[in-house]
């Protein structure tokens, strides 16, 4: 009796989760190798973790990490969850590894889950970049961290802006304020919403609450009143941002004398300062914002993050600080780190929109087409012609016979280049090179149709000698 085929199965991604698509693919490679190539300048050497960790490893470490994992029993019977970032797991890296030299300067690219809700744009997977200094309990050490987050996004030719500021300043305000002791870390998590959430539903949301634009409602901190007033005040006369200009370090020094702990982070405020000087970083794309909060729970210095300033509503792309005590979670020697993360996703989302990520598919730099099939092995040896002088090549596999499809076939795929050869261009000896952008700005320029063929836009025949060197100056601009 034949077998049953199987039934037919509905193609679908799993919700909050998504399919990369070649071109994406392609721009994520890109701006991946693009940051490598920045941290490497910096002498960051690469490390890579395991998906998965214990949970005791992930759990304790604030809401974040303990709301949002994926978790599951391994075949051993063992509780284990996927990363929901790469810090924890370099922290147990430095732990279990003693021999790993001090400094430990590394960077990581991979993915994370969460098994948060998934809104436009956010998704329960992504790749994060990390790049971190373990060892080293310097200001430099935070500094080079945001020079080199400089360097990259400089590198992407973004433009961008890089914000810093100090939990321990963080805490010295929540002081000022009078805020309860034990509310400091929940009082934090809501000023992380500042940007997003303006000053005056910051403000309900840290007392009685607020309803959210959707309608929901959103359950306040419920502070004290005179706690919530004295931020209001921190915020409108005190923070040192772009909006609101509060007097610099000095202003802040005079603010908060008598609180314990603000000269220590209005110290390292300020040697922060003196190192991106000293590198010649602008203002304009790095400066102190005391408005700057960043909700994770084990900062413990030093914070920093970058948004972009064409698309400020995709919040932080690039964003970080110190972390002195996670390293001896896992041990009893006390290391300190400094680190930093890019949401590679989010970030070539907000190119894509910006219309930074190159349109087509294509992988190859030049395509072979195929005007007379029986000429196969002629076809061949001009594409590995192409391959072996270092160029990316393919030759026209599809069925279209016609020049016009090939070209638009090669056009959709963002391939800028096409070879073009017949029978007189074999017994010839030279072979026909089409740059299709070149083509395309002839065809729009060209008055009319009989112009555009008789220019034959963006078209050159040349030897087969000079087929290399002259594909290698088209593609330097291509």
């Amino acid at each position: 009796m034949p077998e049953r085929p199987p039934a037919t199965v509905k193609p679908r991604v799993v919700k909050g989760f998504r399919d990369i698509l070649p071109h994406q693919a392609a721009a994520r490679r890109r701006v991946i190798e693009t940051i490598r190539a920045a941290f490497e300048r910096y002498g960051f050497v690469p490390l890579d973790t395991p998906a998965v960790e214990y949970v005791d490893a992930l759990l304790g470490l604030g809401e974040e990490g303990s709301k949002n994992l994926f978790r599951f029993t391994s075949p051993d019977g063992e509780e284990i969850a996927l990363r929901y970032d790469l810090t924890v797991p370099l922290a147990r890296v430095v732990a279990q590894y003693r021999d790993l030299p001090r400094p430990f300067r590394r960077y990581q690219v991979s993915p994370v889950w969460r098994a948060d809700k998934p809104d436009p744009g956010r998704f329960r997977e992504f790749v994060q970049f990390d790049i971190d200094s373990v060892g080293v309990p310097t200001v430099l050490a935070d500094a080079e961290i945001v020079m080199a987050m400089d360097e990259a996004l400089c590198a992407l030719r973004l433009d961008f802006r890089v914000r810093y500021s100090s939990r321990k300043l963080l805490n010295s305000i929540l002081r000022w304020a009078g805020v309860p002791e034990g509310r400091s870390m929940d009082t934090m998590r809501v000023l992380d919403k500042f940007d997003k959430i303006g000053l005056e539903d910051l403000l309900r949301e840290l007392g009685p609450g607020r309803t959210d634009a959707s309608g929901d409602r959103i359950r306040g901190l419920g502070l004290p009143d005179p706690a919530v007033m004295k931020l209001r005040e921190f915020y409108e006369t005190h923070a040192v941002t772009d909006r609101a200009p509060g007097g610099g370090l000095d202003a802040l020094t005079r603010l908060f004398e008598a609180v314990p702990g603000s000269g220590e982070a209005v110290a390292e405020l300020g040697e922060m300062e003196r190192y991106l000087r000293i590198a010649k970083i602008p203002p304009a794309r790095v400066g102190l914002d005391t408005s700057l909060a960043r909700g994770l729970d084990y900062y413990t210095g030093l914070i920093f993050e970058a948004t972009l300033n064409d698309l400020p509503r995709f919040g932080a792309i690039f964003g970080g600080g110190r972390y002195d005590g996670l390293v001896s979670r896992f041990g009893e020697e006390a290391v300190p780190a400094t680190g930093a993360s890019i949401g590679v996703d989010r970030l070539v989302a907000a190119m894509e929109e910006l219309g930074r990520v190159p349109k087509g598919w294509a992988v190859a730099r030049v395509m072979m087409t195929v005007m007379d099939p029986e000429r196969m092995p002629d076809y061949l040896a001009l594409t590995r012609e192409v391959r072996e002088a270092g160029i990316p090549a393919e030759i026209y596999l599809g069925d279209a016979k016609s020049l016009k499809k090939q070209f638009a076939y090669a056009d959709r795929m963002g391939i800028p280049v096409v070879l073009i050869a017949g029978s007189n261009e074999f017994e010839a000896g030279t072979v026909s090179i089409k740059d299709l952008s070149e083509g395309r700005r002839g065809s729009e320029e060209a008055a009319t149709r009989d112009a555009w063929v008789k220019q034959r836009s963006g078209q050159q025949t040349v030897s087969r000698s000079e087929m290399i060197p002259v594909l290698k100056r088209l593609l330097e601009v291509a």
